[in-house]
């Protein structure tokens, strides 16, 4: 089976750091062992590579961005690169590759899926279900609001790498980590607000895609929080350093919102959170929002808690739970990388993967 991820943007160096970004690589880096896998994505430098993991990853270069997004490249060439492949799989449905890539292997018969990331659009929403002939979902959540038919929907969580996150005993853990994109909807003033007295707290990641006023300002916003508190701005944080960075910590936090501190409101805040994933594999407890797909891999009082969103003072309380009682932060943690083992790797991501790929006849078409 010859299978072609369609990534809009590229993951690391060059490229974006978020989940969106990180579930197709890793989905392809499991599934490689299985198939015959490609991961096609777009950049300045266009050409065929191996990555360190072995995956073949083909890189063209887009005319341009819709909107100015860089969720949009423009790549007409995308159409040529689908040639001969049994299976497409798109990421960030509503992307312009997506849609070049819906409409190119429609036209081939060839099997097409895709996984939705969160990315707002529309303009064709209503088409989606006369295309793809698998939604490959990343939550329940993700699921419910995409809105498709559910026989052709599959929920298949992302994955953490137990082997790469790991506790190491040797570390003494302190304070609370937030690590993902500084963007005004991941509440991170909220988790300044709340740090409890005397607790440090490392702020890791850069800015997300939105550059509009005020979410330009809300870095400053988040330093003049912090005056007077033991918070460290940590800035992009290399991949290959991640796992030092949640060993590290004694509470992971992801106090994400659904209405942020400038008023703007969202449908869709938080689909899953690899972050989460990842420092649940590490065995850190993990303090998160009850919000869209969190509840589905955050279990309240066994490897962490849920919090209500905005809420400083449930915050609050549940980080100083955790930072004062180290046997119970080290019995989360413990049952979270459980957890992680038995339902969240990327291994069994794939597993799940080919079995949907395998439902499809090689000249299926949605019907």
């Amino acid at each position: 089976m010859r299978i072609v991820h369609v990534a809009p943007t590229p993951f690391g160096a060059g490229g974006l750091f978020g989940g969106g970004e990180r579930y197709p690589v890793e989905l392809a880096r499991a599934l490689a062992p299985h198939a015959e896998v490609e991961l096609v994505t777009f950049g300045p430098r266009p050409g065929q590579r191996r990555d360190p993991s072995g995956l073949r990853v083909r890189t063209l270069r887009p005319l341009g961005h819709g909107r100015g997004h860089p969720v949009h490249p423009l790549a007409p060439q995308l159409a040529w690169a689908l040639d001969g492949v049994d299976v497409v799989h798109t990421h960030h449905t509503r992307s312009a590759p997506s849609r070049v890539a819906a409409l190119a292997a429609r036209l081939r018969g060839q099997r097409l899926v895709t996984t939705d990331h969160g990315l707002g659009g529309g303009g064709w929403l209503g088409l989606l279900p006369a295309l793809f002939d698998r939604f490959l979902t990343v939550s329940r959540f993700s699921a419910a609001v995409l809105g498709v038919p559910a026989a052709r929907t599959r929920v298949i969580y992302g994955g953490a790498d137990p082997h790469r996150f790991s506790p190491d005993p040797e570390v003494r853990r302190d304070g609370v980590l937030f690590l993902g994109r500084i963007t005004p909807h991941k509440g991170i003033d909220v988790l300044v607000r709340a740090l409890p007295a005397g607790a440090r707290l490392t702020v890791a990641g850069t800015g997300g895609h939105d550059a509009r006023p005020p979410a330009r300002g809300y870095p400053v916003l988040l330093r003049e929080l912090a005056g007077g508190k033991d918070v460290a701005f940590a800035g992009a944080v290399p991949d290959a350093a991640l796992p030092a960075l949640h060993r590290g910590a004694a509470v992971f936090a992801l106090p994400t919102v659904a209405r942020d501190c400038y008023g703007r409101s969202f449908a869709i805040s938080e689909l899953l959170g690899l972050s989460v994933l990842e420092a649940m594999a590490s065995g850190t407890p993990v303090v998160a929002s009850r919000l869209d797909g969190l509840p589905e891999v955050v279990r309240d009082g066994e490897t962490g808690f849920l919090v209500t969103p905005g809420d400083v003072d449930e915050l609050r309380d549940r980080l100083a739970q955790l930072l004062a009682d180290r046997a119970l932060a080290a019995r989360m943690g413990a049952r979270a990388r459980e957890l992680v083992r038995e339902r969240f790797t990327w291994a069994a991501c794939a597993q799940r993967c080919l079995a949907a790929y395998e439902e499809l006849a090689p000249s299926s078409t949605a019907v």
